[in-house]
Protein backbone atom coordinates (compact mmCIF):
# COMPACT_ATOMS: atom_id res chain seq x y z
CA UNK A 1 0.00 0.00 0.00
CA UNK A 2 1.50 3.40 -0.96
CA UNK A 3 2.20 5.58 2.03
CA UNK A 4 0.41 8.96 2.71
CA UNK A 5 2.32 12.07 2.78
CA UNK A 6 3.00 15.18 4.66
CA UNK A 7 3.83 18.10 3.19
CA UNK A 8 5.36 21.20 5.17
CA UNK A 9 4.82 24.79 3.96
CA UNK A 10 7.40 26.51 5.75
CA UNK A 11 10.10 25.15 8.61
CA UNK A 12 9.99 23.54 11.68
CA UNK A 13 11.96 25.38 13.68
CA UNK A 14 12.38 23.62 17.34
CA UNK A 15 9.99 20.93 17.57
CA UNK A 16 12.49 18.79 14.93
CA UNK A 17 12.29 15.09 16.96
CA UNK A 18 8.87 15.10 16.78
CA UNK A 19 8.36 16.34 13.29
CA UNK A 20 10.91 13.75 12.32
CA UNK A 21 9.08 11.04 14.40
CA UNK A 22 6.05 10.99 11.58
CA UNK A 23 7.96 9.67 9.49
CA UNK A 24 7.22 6.48 10.58
CA UNK A 25 3.76 7.14 9.72
CA UNK A 26 3.79 9.20 6.52
CA UNK A 27 6.48 10.08 3.63
CA UNK A 28 7.94 14.05 4.81
CA UNK A 29 7.62 15.96 1.58
CA UNK A 30 8.31 19.84 1.38
CA UNK A 31 7.65 21.82 -1.69
CA UNK A 32 10.33 23.10 -3.79
CA UNK A 33 8.45 26.60 -4.81
CA UNK A 34 9.39 29.84 -4.11
CA UNK A 35 6.15 31.98 -4.84
CA UNK A 36 2.63 31.08 -5.76
CA UNK A 37 3.03 30.78 -8.92
CA UNK A 38 5.54 28.19 -9.18
CA UNK A 39 3.12 26.52 -6.35
CA UNK A 40 0.11 26.24 -8.30
CA UNK A 41 2.11 24.35 -11.00
CA UNK A 42 3.34 21.82 -8.34
CA UNK A 43 -0.17 21.07 -7.94
CA UNK A 44 -1.23 20.84 -11.41
CA UNK A 45 1.37 18.78 -12.34
CA UNK A 46 0.60 16.43 -10.07
CA UNK A 47 4.51 16.57 -7.99
CA UNK A 48 2.30 16.91 -4.89
CA UNK A 49 0.05 13.84 -5.52
CA UNK A 50 -0.53 11.50 -2.58
CA UNK A 51 -0.46 14.14 -0.01
CA UNK A 52 -3.14 13.82 2.69
CA UNK A 53 -2.37 16.26 4.94
CA UNK A 54 -0.41 19.49 4.68
CA UNK A 55 1.32 21.24 8.07
CA UNK A 56 1.66 24.81 6.83
CA UNK A 57 3.15 28.05 9.10
CA UNK A 58 2.08 31.76 9.00
CA UNK A 59 5.24 32.30 7.42
CA UNK A 60 4.32 30.18 4.12
CA UNK A 61 1.74 32.92 3.26
CA UNK A 62 5.30 34.50 1.66
CA UNK A 63 5.48 31.37 -0.78
CA UNK A 64 1.49 29.87 -1.77
CA UNK A 65 -0.24 33.15 -0.66
CA UNK A 66 -3.42 32.32 1.40
CA UNK A 67 -5.10 28.87 0.94
CA UNK A 68 -7.75 30.75 -0.92
CA UNK A 69 -10.58 29.14 -3.31
CA UNK A 70 -7.98 29.23 -6.45
CA UNK A 71 -4.99 27.54 -4.15
CA UNK A 72 -7.88 25.06 -2.17
CA UNK A 73 -9.55 24.20 -5.90
CA UNK A 74 -5.85 22.97 -7.41
CA UNK A 75 -4.43 21.05 -4.37
CA UNK A 76 -4.34 17.03 -5.05
CA UNK A 77 -7.84 15.22 -4.33
CA UNK A 78 -5.99 13.30 -1.69
CA UNK A 79 -5.29 16.31 0.71
CA UNK A 80 -8.05 15.90 3.47
CA UNK A 81 -6.16 17.66 5.76
CA UNK A 82 -4.55 21.42 6.49
CA UNK A 83 -2.92 21.78 9.86
CA UNK A 84 -2.11 25.45 10.76
CA UNK A 85 0.37 26.14 12.89
CA UNK A 86 -1.22 29.47 14.56
CA UNK A 87 -4.26 30.63 16.58
CA UNK A 88 -5.47 32.50 13.70
CA UNK A 89 -6.20 31.31 10.59
CA UNK A 90 -7.58 34.20 8.53
CA UNK A 91 -5.15 32.63 5.72
CA UNK A 92 -7.02 30.14 4.88
CA UNK A 93 -10.44 30.05 3.38
CA UNK A 94 -12.20 27.43 5.36
CA UNK A 95 -15.24 27.46 3.31
CA UNK A 96 -13.33 26.48 0.12
CA UNK A 97 -11.77 23.58 2.42
CA UNK A 98 -15.54 22.57 3.39
CA UNK A 99 -16.78 22.52 0.11
CA UNK A 100 -13.65 20.40 -1.15
CA UNK A 101 -14.24 17.94 2.16
CA UNK A 102 -10.92 19.30 3.95
CA UNK A 103 -11.16 19.53 7.24
CA UNK A 104 -8.67 22.39 9.06
CA UNK A 105 -7.16 22.76 12.25
CA UNK A 106 -5.24 25.49 14.28
CA UNK A 107 -3.30 25.57 17.62
CA UNK A 108 -5.68 26.70 19.73
CA UNK A 109 -4.90 27.64 23.63
CA UNK A 110 -1.01 27.45 22.79
CA UNK A 111 -0.95 31.21 22.51
CA UNK A 112 -2.96 32.37 25.41
CA UNK A 113 -1.08 32.95 27.82
CA UNK A 114 1.95 34.52 25.75
CA UNK A 115 -0.38 36.97 23.46
CA UNK A 116 -2.20 38.37 26.86
CA UNK A 117 1.20 39.56 28.00
CA UNK A 118 1.93 41.49 25.16
CA UNK A 119 -1.84 43.05 25.73
CA UNK A 120 -1.05 43.55 29.09
CA UNK A 121 2.16 45.34 28.08
CA UNK A 122 0.50 47.53 25.47
CA UNK A 123 -2.24 48.64 28.01
CA UNK A 124 0.01 49.47 30.72
CA UNK A 125 2.72 51.15 28.16
CA UNK A 126 -0.68 53.22 26.36
CA UNK A 127 -2.02 54.55 29.89
CA UNK A 128 1.31 55.58 31.00
CA UNK A 129 1.86 57.06 27.51
CA UNK A 130 5.68 55.97 27.83
CA UNK A 131 6.04 56.01 24.35
CA UNK A 132 6.83 59.78 23.45
CA UNK A 133 9.47 59.61 26.07
CA UNK A 134 11.11 56.08 25.19
CA UNK A 135 11.37 57.86 22.14
CA UNK A 136 13.10 61.00 23.38
CA UNK A 137 15.25 60.05 25.87
CA UNK A 138 16.97 58.12 22.77
CA UNK A 139 17.51 61.56 21.09
CA UNK A 140 18.77 63.07 24.43
CA UNK A 141 15.84 64.89 25.30
CA UNK A 142 15.01 62.88 28.57
CA UNK A 143 11.51 62.68 28.88
CA UNK A 144 10.89 65.61 25.86
CA UNK A 145 10.37 69.50 25.50
CA UNK A 146 7.50 70.24 26.67
CA UNK A 147 7.59 66.59 28.47
CA UNK A 148 4.39 64.42 27.44
CA UNK A 149 0.76 64.91 28.94
CA UNK A 150 0.59 62.78 32.56
CA UNK A 151 -0.54 58.88 32.23
CA UNK A 152 -3.37 57.14 33.69
CA UNK A 153 -3.31 54.81 36.32
CA UNK A 154 -4.74 51.09 35.48
CA UNK A 155 -6.84 50.89 38.81
CA UNK A 156 -10.49 51.83 38.65
CA UNK A 157 -10.28 51.80 34.77
CA UNK A 158 -13.03 50.09 32.63
CA UNK A 159 -11.28 47.35 30.03
CA UNK A 160 -13.60 46.32 27.58
CA UNK A 161 -12.22 43.16 25.84
CA UNK A 162 -13.66 42.39 22.38
CA UNK A 163 -13.48 38.47 22.14
CA UNK A 164 -13.50 36.86 25.37
CA UNK A 165 -12.10 33.34 23.51
CA UNK A 166 -9.12 31.98 25.48
CA UNK A 167 -6.59 35.60 24.68
CA UNK A 168 -9.29 37.25 26.40
CA UNK A 169 -9.86 34.94 29.12
CA UNK A 170 -6.33 35.21 30.03
CA UNK A 171 -6.33 38.80 29.30
CA UNK A 172 -8.76 39.22 32.18
CA UNK A 173 -6.92 37.45 34.93
CA UNK A 174 -3.76 39.55 34.55
CA UNK A 175 -5.51 43.32 34.01
CA UNK A 176 -7.97 42.13 37.21
CA UNK A 177 -4.06 42.17 39.33
CA UNK A 178 -4.21 45.53 38.06
CA UNK A 179 -7.46 46.28 39.60
CA UNK A 180 -9.14 46.80 36.03
CA UNK A 181 -12.81 46.36 35.78
CA UNK A 182 -13.84 44.09 33.28
CA UNK A 183 -16.48 43.93 30.63
CA UNK A 184 -16.71 42.11 27.16
CA UNK A 185 -18.67 41.18 24.49
CA UNK A 186 -18.69 38.07 22.40
CA UNK A 187 -20.94 37.01 19.59
CA UNK A 188 -23.04 34.62 22.63
CA UNK A 189 -22.42 35.17 26.39
CA UNK A 190 -20.05 32.87 28.19
CA UNK A 191 -21.68 30.74 31.38
CA UNK A 192 -20.59 31.90 34.93
CA UNK A 193 -17.53 29.81 35.08
CA UNK A 194 -15.74 31.20 31.36
CA UNK A 195 -17.00 34.33 31.89
CA UNK A 196 -15.26 34.41 35.48
CA UNK A 197 -17.36 37.58 36.80
CA UNK A 198 -16.83 39.53 33.95
CA UNK A 199 -19.97 41.76 32.84
CA UNK A 200 -21.35 40.52 29.44
CA UNK A 201 -22.50 44.35 27.88
CA UNK A 202 -23.59 44.92 23.98
CA UNK A 203 -20.88 45.70 21.45
CA UNK A 204 -22.57 49.60 21.38
CA UNK A 205 -22.42 49.65 25.49
CA UNK A 206 -18.65 48.09 25.21
CA UNK A 207 -17.28 51.07 23.38
CA UNK A 208 -18.71 53.83 24.44
CA UNK A 209 -18.01 53.38 28.23
CA UNK A 210 -14.85 51.45 28.08
CA UNK A 211 -11.68 53.16 29.19
CA UNK A 212 -9.49 51.14 27.41
CA UNK A 213 -10.81 48.53 24.60
CA UNK A 214 -8.92 45.35 23.65
CA UNK A 215 -9.55 43.82 20.34
CA UNK A 216 -9.13 40.11 20.51
CA UNK A 217 -11.14 38.61 17.91
CA UNK A 218 -11.00 36.20 15.15
CA UNK A 219 -10.66 37.89 11.52
CA UNK A 220 -13.34 37.00 9.08
CA UNK A 221 -15.82 38.93 6.32
CA UNK A 222 -17.73 40.07 9.88
CA UNK A 223 -14.78 41.25 11.42
CA UNK A 224 -13.44 43.39 8.68
CA UNK A 225 -13.04 47.12 9.88
CA UNK A 226 -15.21 46.00 13.20
CA UNK A 227 -13.70 49.79 14.58
CA UNK A 228 -13.95 52.36 12.09
CA UNK A 229 -15.01 55.65 11.89
CA UNK A 230 -18.44 55.19 13.47
CA UNK A 231 -17.36 53.17 15.92
CA UNK A 232 -14.98 55.70 17.08
CA UNK A 233 -17.08 58.42 17.38
CA UNK A 234 -18.85 56.69 19.88
CA UNK A 235 -16.15 55.85 22.01
CA UNK A 236 -15.19 57.93 25.32
CA UNK A 237 -12.91 61.02 24.37
CA UNK A 238 -9.30 59.80 25.60
CA UNK A 239 -10.19 55.96 25.27
CA UNK A 240 -7.03 53.73 24.68
CA UNK A 241 -7.31 50.90 22.12
CA UNK A 242 -5.18 47.84 21.73
CA UNK A 243 -4.84 45.33 19.03
CA UNK A 244 -2.90 42.31 19.60
CA UNK A 245 -5.80 39.97 17.23
CA UNK A 246 -5.78 41.04 13.51
CA UNK A 247 -5.00 44.36 12.18
CA UNK A 248 -8.02 44.79 9.73
CA UNK A 249 -10.22 44.55 12.40
CA UNK A 250 -9.90 48.25 12.79
CA UNK A 251 -9.68 50.65 9.92
CA UNK A 252 -6.30 52.46 10.08
CA UNK A 253 -7.29 54.98 8.13
CA UNK A 254 -9.87 55.81 10.56
CA UNK A 255 -7.89 55.29 13.58
CA UNK A 256 -5.26 58.17 12.16
CA UNK A 257 -7.72 60.59 11.99
CA UNK A 258 -9.14 59.99 15.66
CA UNK A 259 -5.94 59.62 17.15
CA UNK A 260 -4.81 63.05 15.20
CA UNK A 261 -8.09 64.37 16.59
CA UNK A 262 -8.14 63.44 20.28
CA UNK A 263 -10.75 61.51 20.32
CA UNK A 264 -8.39 58.67 21.20
CA UNK A 265 -5.23 59.13 23.19
CA UNK A 266 -3.05 56.70 23.09
CA UNK A 267 -2.87 53.04 21.11
CA UNK A 268 -0.75 49.46 21.25
CA UNK A 269 -0.69 47.58 17.84
CA UNK A 270 0.88 44.62 17.61
CA UNK A 271 -1.29 43.70 13.79
CA UNK A 272 -1.23 46.07 11.29
CA UNK A 273 -3.78 45.74 7.96
CA UNK A 274 -0.82 45.71 5.61
CA UNK A 275 1.90 43.43 7.48
CA UNK A 276 4.28 44.48 7.05
CA UNK A 277 3.43 47.65 6.05
CA UNK A 278 2.53 50.17 8.61
CA UNK A 279 0.36 52.89 8.07
CA UNK A 280 2.85 55.58 7.66
CA UNK A 281 0.29 57.77 10.19
CA UNK A 282 0.69 55.38 13.10
CA UNK A 283 4.56 55.72 12.41
CA UNK A 284 4.34 59.47 12.58
CA UNK A 285 2.28 59.40 16.03
CA UNK A 286 4.11 59.36 19.28
CA UNK A 287 1.05 57.96 20.95
CA UNK A 288 1.01 54.76 19.30
CA UNK A 289 3.01 52.05 20.58
CA UNK A 290 3.73 49.79 17.20
CA UNK A 291 5.15 45.88 17.98
CA UNK A 292 6.03 43.87 15.02
CA UNK A 293 3.63 41.32 15.28
CA UNK A 294 5.14 39.19 18.45
CA UNK A 295 2.65 38.38 20.48
CA UNK A 296 4.01 34.89 20.08
CA UNK A 297 7.59 35.20 20.04
CA UNK A 298 9.10 33.18 22.42
CA UNK A 299 10.81 30.05 22.95
CA UNK A 300 8.54 28.01 24.52
CA UNK A 301 5.12 29.57 22.85
CA UNK A 302 6.63 28.88 19.05
CA UNK A 303 7.53 25.16 20.72
CA UNK A 304 4.57 24.62 22.32
CA UNK A 305 2.69 25.47 18.50
CA UNK A 306 4.52 23.76 17.04
CA UNK A 307 4.40 20.16 19.09
CA UNK A 308 0.43 20.78 18.78
CA UNK A 309 0.40 21.13 15.16
CA UNK A 310 2.39 18.41 14.90
CA UNK A 311 0.01 16.12 17.43
CA UNK A 312 -3.06 17.38 14.99
CA UNK A 313 -0.88 15.62 11.55
CA UNK A 314 -0.54 12.69 13.86
CA UNK A 315 -4.20 12.17 14.86
CA UNK A 316 -5.27 13.20 11.18
CA UNK A 317 -3.22 10.15 9.84
CA UNK A 318 -3.65 7.03 12.80
CA UNK A 319 -7.24 8.15 13.39
CA UNK A 320 -9.02 10.65 10.43
CA UNK A 321 -9.59 13.11 13.44
CA UNK A 322 -8.24 16.42 14.25
CA UNK A 323 -7.37 17.24 17.60
CA UNK A 324 -8.53 20.70 17.44
CA UNK A 325 -10.86 21.74 14.25
CA UNK A 326 -11.45 24.93 13.70
CA UNK A 327 -14.80 26.07 15.08
CA UNK A 328 -16.58 26.49 11.72
CA UNK A 329 -15.97 22.61 11.20
CA UNK A 330 -17.30 21.64 13.92
CA UNK A 331 -20.27 19.57 12.67
CA UNK A 332 -18.80 18.22 10.18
Amino acid sequence: MTRPKVLLLGQIEHAHESWNSLSSLAELVHTQARCRAEFLDECRSGQLNGTTVIYRTFESLSITGKFDPELVRLLPTSVKFVCHNGAGYDQVDVHACTDRGIRVSNTPNTVNDCTADVNMFLILGSLRRFNPSMMSIREGKWRGHPPPPLGRDPQGKTLGILGMGGIGRNLKKKAEAFSMNVIYHNRSRLSEELAGGAQYVSFEELIRTSDVISLNLPLNKHTHHKISTRELQMMKKGVVIVNTARGAIIDEAALVEALNSGQVASVGLDVYEDEPNVHPGLIANPNVILVPHMGTWTYETQTAMEEWNISNVRSALETGVLRSVVPEQMGM
